[in-house]
């Protein structure tokens, strides 16, 4: 029986936790509603755990050992969920050579990429910046990578406050 308090207080702790990471994430990509039900939920789960750890934790100690290490697991896991499902967008940049920027500048595009092209402060040099969901940066890299292997590119999570029409 006590084997399955500590483990509910893990399991339960572990899963606040997560949903605590992709609300955080949520949010900042503008889904208010969805961040709001999330925070419920995350609630629920934290009066429920947190009153199971505080009951009589004078007496099983180790009850808090298992809070803690459900919050640990539960961050990591969150974050990696996080990852998977990879909300919101990028705006990946890259500088490249004259010489190829046109060709990759089409490839992107055929790709379905929208692409902005600068013409770099350095002689021959173009700035290419490509706006894309983040569940396609891979995709983005390799194209690149496919025209220059060495191209260093930055990449910066965005917030598209409007589209095209």
């Amino acid at each position: 029986m006590v084997f399955l308090t500590y483990a509910g207080i893990f399991i339960f702790k572990m899963i606040e936790e997560a949903l605590r990471t992709l609300r955080i994430i949520v949010v900042s990509n503008g889904k208010k509603i969805l961040g709001s039900i999330l925070q419920f939920f995350i609630a629920l789960i934290w009066i429920i755990v947190t009153g199971t750890v505080i009951s009589n934790v004078q007496d099983d100690p180790l009850k808090i050992v298992f809070y803690a290490l459900g919050s640990l697991i539960g961050s990591y896991f969150g974050s990696t969920l996080e990852e998977k499902i990879a909300l919101g967008s990028l705006v990946s940049m890259v500088e490249v050579n004259e010489n190829i920027s046109f060709s990759l500048l089409t490839a992107l595009k055929k790709a379905k990429f929208s692409v902005t092209s600068v013409k770099g402060s350095a002689l021959g040099k173009q700035m290419l910046m490509i706006t894309s969901p983040r569940k396609k940066a891979d995709e983005v890299v390799k194209i690149i990578r496919n025209f220059d292997k060495k191209a260093k590119i930055i990449e910066q999570n965005v917030r598209i406050i409007s589209h095209r029409i």
